[in-house]
């Protein structure tokens, strides 16, 4: 009899990692808000203006726009370039989720979005640091191996601080934030930080392929 051995776990983010997010955001509250978003810094709250003022959004605003961002205008959202593809290919290699920061009632929304973008992968949701959930996700599979894609780096020290024995990458793929992310492979929290799937496609097969276990005959 073959017994089918672990398999290693790729746990990846959604949102400029596999889709665009800021940057649909930023067209519908300029459309839709009379918000201007400009990101100068890390400080996404600084980014957000109200146009006929220029006074700042203030946070419960900023809250409420988002909320109402991921209810009604997911549609919005486009692959990151090259996600759609490696997400096929790792997924030949090794078991493919999502963990993505929306609230739970989001969570069939974000499922429909990405299989209507050919992304087969199962949609765990999270709310604040990843470590908890990820390590939840790590006890349902019991993977031979853990890889961790995500763009902000408390994630990948969260990630680093509660579960420890993974390989994470840090990537961000939308340019207008990818500057202003302090980097977690700098921090000593990510095995790398790459922000294109070009470069990030090859990396993590290299890696996954080595922490394939072979089958055996019991």
């Amino acid at each position: 009899m073959t017994a089918r051995p672990p398999r290693p776990l790729v746990v990846c983010d959604c949102d400029e990692v596999l889709l665009h997010m800021v940057a649909p955001f930023r067209d519908w509250l300029a459309e839709n808000q009379g918000v201007t978003f400009r990101m100068k810094s890390s400080d996404f709250s600084e980014a957000m203006r109200w146009t006929e003022s220029g006074e700042r959004v203030e946070p419960k605003e900023i809250w409420r726009l988002l909320r109402a961002f991921f209810e009604t205008e997911m549609a919005r959202q486009r692959p990151i370039a090259g996600a759609v593809e490696a997400m096929a290919e790792l997924a030949k290699l090794a078991d493919v989720v999502v963990l993505t920061n929306l609230l739970d009632a989001h969570r069939d929304l974000r499922q429909d979005q990405l299989t209507a973008h050919d992304i087969a992968a199962r949609v765990y949701t999270n709310q604040g640091p990843k470590g908890p959930a990820l390590a939840a996700i790590i006890a349902e599979y019991s993977p031979s191996h853990t890889f961790f894609v995500d763009d902000l780096p408390q994630h990948h020290q969260s990630a680093r601080e509660t579960v420890g024995n993974l390989t994470t990458l840090h990537l961000c793929g939308e340019p207008m934030l990818a500057p202003h992310i302090a980097c977690a492979h700098a921090a000593g929290h990510a095995d790398a930080r790459i922000d294109t799937w070009a470069e990030a496609l090859p990396w993590l097969l290299a890696r996954i392929e080595a922490h394939t276990p072979t089958t055996q005959e019991s």
